[in-house]
């Protein structure tokens, strides 16, 4: 067991604390559960507060191009309120909730190149510091699996997956970032479509899907994006011919020509300004999104551009099953959480 020992604000000789989280992803909604240890320094101290921030690395689009930063997007308190002798050893088990719209960060065992953390944060004396930090792995719903499986069938390949600061119009989204997972056209469409996006937002009750293709554009014609919404029941799992239902929204998808009347835009907030919880990482590139509201299974019109994180590929007939090729491998993705975070706390970008 490797302690963290809290440098900060409450001196060498404060409290160490090791988070451990249990074994296994936890799919969004799911508990996520573990214990805080804490052994005491050389004094005892009142240990006011254990608290724990899901963390993410998030993309945002300025005047100034890109830059990525570190956004905390759920917090909780999991202990505090008692007395924690010198060098004594104690443990404070949680289990809590997942935000629904935790994105994915794993497939089929498989890393996509999302890093989120979990971090420990303690308050003794009134004095706050971070302390331990782990990776927080998650994998998909059922439905999403069900959705990324029936692509996969289809012939569409895994490129990339980021996270992008902002948010969708017209949907129910609660975090303030969404997941875009970039996939590579299925042959029968690739005459017509650069790549697909795709982007869940789950509920309680079931998913949301964005789906937005890149276009290609003819000879005298510029290439469009079209973006189009579905939703689906988490009961709709063994329910549904996914092959047949997903190949019916890339159909209406890249067949779609909406209008381009009142589109109201994807916010994309500045990430230096006060309170947005981001740190000066950079990254190249810009770009805008936009869309309208239509009801359900409806067409828009729009555009999105920028780079994304992984270059995965997928191969198989079992279905979107993901290979990593000059990417990330599941103990980089690990050692990225530690030195992304933490050099975010370096430069104090980490609330919101």
């Amino acid at each position: 067991m490797v302690f963290k020992r809290l440098l900060g604000a409450m001196g060498a000789g404060g409290p160490s604390v090791d988070t451990v989280l249990d074994g296994g992803p936890v799919a969004p909604g799911g508990i996520l559960s573990g214990q805080v240890h804490l052994q005491g320094g050389s004094a005892d101290v009142e240990i006011e507060h254990i608290g724990l921030e899901l963390i993410a690395r998030v993309e945002a689009e300025h005047e100034d191009g890109e830059s990525e930063g570190a956004v905390v997007f759920e917090r909780f308190t999991v202990g505090g309120g008692f007395r924690l002798a010198e060098q004594e050893r104690h443990s404070v088990p949680f289990s809590v909730s997942l935000p629904w719209e935790t994105p994915v960060s794993e497939l089929y065992g498989q890393p996509l190149g999302i890093v989120l953390g979990v971090r420990t944060e303690l308050a003794v004396a009134g004095a706050r510091d971070k302390g331990d930090l782990d990776p927080l792995a998650v994998r998909p719903l059922p439905v999403q699996e069900a959705v990324l499986e029936a692509l996969g069938q289809l012939g569409f390949g895994f490129k990339s997956a980021d996270l992008e600061h902002g948010h969708i119009g017209g949907t129910g989204q609660q975090l303030p970032f969404y997941q875009e997972i970039e996939l590579t056209p299925a042959p029968q469409y690739a005459h017509v479509v650069n790549e697909i996006e795709l982007t869940f937002l789950a509920t309680p009750a079931g998913m949301e899907i964005v789906l937005e293709a890149d276009k290609r554009g003819g000879l005298f014609e510029p290439g469009q994006d079209a973006l189009t919404r579905f939703t689906v029941s988490h009961h709709d799992v063994g329910a549904r011919d996914w092959n047949s239902e997903v190949d019916g929204w890339i159909r209406q998808l890249v067949e779609h020509r909406a209008s381009y009347g009142s589109h109201a835009t994807y916010g994309h907030a500045d990430p230096y300004a006060a309170g947005s919880g981001y740190g000066h990482h950079s990254a190249h590139g810009s770009g805008h999104a936009s869309d309208h509201e239509s009801g359900h299974g409806s067409g828009h019109e729009g555009h999105r551009s920028g780079p994304g994180l992984g270059t995965a590929v997928a191969a198989g007939a079992a279905g979107l099953a993901v290979g990593v090729v000059g990417g990330l491998v599941a103990a980089e993705v690990v050692d990225e959480v530690g030195d992304f975070f933490e050099g975010d706390d370096d430069e104090g970008g980490e609330e919101d």
